[in-house]
C-alpha cells in the first residue's frame, strides 16, 4: 500500500464536531476513484486539532466506508503517552498502516525522536510511514536519522516534505537512502507542487494533498508518472499552477481545499474546527474562478 497514490482528504466539521456524513462522502469517493490507498488524519484531515474519541471516529468512519482501500491513520501528538493511544484506536478501527509525525511544541531533539518511534514501533502489528514534515514540526531530519528509524520494526515508509524534491541534488539523495534503508521501506513524497519531481528522482508513492478532493487529477499525474510518461506528467501537474499557486498564498493546502470542498458542495462551511477558517471575501471568489477553470465544479 506504500506505492502510487496515497490520497489524503479532510476530515469536515460541523458545529465543531465530526461531520460524519460528510467524511463517508468524501472517503466513498476516493475509493471509488480507485486511489491506492487512504491517508485519513493527515495534517489535511487536522488530526491535531482532534481529541481521541473524535480521531479514534473518524478512523472507524474512514475503514468502515473505503470499501477495501487500505486505509493509513494518522496517530502524531505531543505526548508519546498519547500517540500510542491513537496508535491502539487506529489499530482497532481496522487501519491498514499508521502515520507518524515527530510533533512537538518544544522542539524535539534526534535522540528524541529516534525513541519515539523505536517506542512506538514497538506496540505496533501494522506498518507504520515516517512523516517528515518540518513545516509544521519545526524538526528537521537527517538522512542518517531517517536510515536508522528505517531499521526499525514496522516501519514500512518515508514521507518526505516537497523541499526535498526542489534541490538539484534530489535524484542523488534517494539514490543515498535507497542504499542505506532496507528493501522493504517505500519512499514517498509530499508536496503536490513536486510530485512529479519525487517521482523523477525515484519515490515509489505520492502522498497528495490534492489527491484527497480530486483523486481523477492526482491518479492520472501519478500513472503518467508511473509509467514513465513524463511529459503527461509535467503537462498535467503544469495545468494545476493555479491551485500551487493558491497553496503558496493561503499557507499551504488545507485553507485551499477546505474551501474548495465548501464551493463545490461537498462539506458545509465552515468545516474548519476553530481556530482554522477556511477562506472569504475575495480569495474565496479566486478559489471558486481557479476551480470553473480548471472544469473541477
Amino acid at each position: 500500500m506504500f506505492t502510487g497514490l496515497s490520497a489524503f482528504p479532510l476530515t469536515p466539521m460541523q458545529d465543531d464536531q465530526l461531520d460524519e456524513a460528510a467524511f463517508t462522502r468524501l472517503i466513498e469517493r476516493l475509493a471509488a476513484a480507485g486511489v491506492d490507498s487512504i491517508g485519513a488524519l493527515g495534517s489535511t484531515g487536522s488530526y491535531a486539532y482532534l481529541d481521541r474519541g473524535e480521531r479514534a471516529r473518524a478512523a472507524r468512519v474512514a475503514v468502515e466506508h473505503a470499501g477495501g482501500t487500505p486505509v493509513m491513520v494518522g496517530i502524531g501528538a505531543l505526548r508519546t503517552r498519547e500517540v500510542l493511544a491513537h496508535a491502539e484506536d487506529a489499530q482497532h478501527a481496522g487501519a491498514s498502516a499508521v502515520l507518524l509525525a515527530p510533533v512537538g511544541y518544544h522542539p524535539l531533539n534526534a535522540g528524541e525522536v529516534f525513541a519515539l518511534y523505536e517506542t512506538v514501533s514497538r506496540h505496533l502489528s501494522v506498518p507504520m510511514c515516517v512523516y517528515d514534515n518540518p513545516g509544521t514540526t519545526r524538526f528537521h531530519f537527517t538522512d542518517e536519522l531517517h536510515a536508522a528509524i528505517a531499521a526499525l520494526p514496522n516501519v514500512a515508509s518515508i514521507k518526505l516534505p516537497g523541499t526535498t524534491f526542489d534541490a538539484p541534488d534530489a535524484a542523488a539523495r534517494i539514490a543515498w537512502l535507497r542504499a542505506r534503508i532496507p528493501a522493504r521501506v517505500s519512499l514517498g513524497v509530499s508536496g503536490d507542487r513536486v510530485a512529479v519531481a519525487g517521482f523523477k528522482a525515484g519515490c515509489d508513492a505520492w502522498y497528495s494533498v490534492i489527491g484527497g478532493l480530486f483523486p481523477e487529477l492526482a491518479l492520472a499525474i501519478t500513472h503518467a508518472a508511473r509509467t514513465g510518461d513524463w511529459a503527461k506528467a509535467e503537462s498535467e501537474s503544469d495545468r494545476l499552477a493555479p491551485l500551487w499557486a493558491l497553496f503558496n498564498q493561503h499557507g499551504g493546502g488545507v485553507r485551499v481545499m477546505a474551501t474548495a470542498a465548501e464551493v463545490m458542495g461537498l462539506v458545509q462551511a465552515p468545516c474548519l474546527p476553530a481556530p482554522l477558517r477556511s477562506i472569504d471575501g475575495q480569495a474565496r471568489e479566486a478559489i471558486a474562478a481557479a476551480l470553473r477553470g480548471l472544469d473541477l465544479t
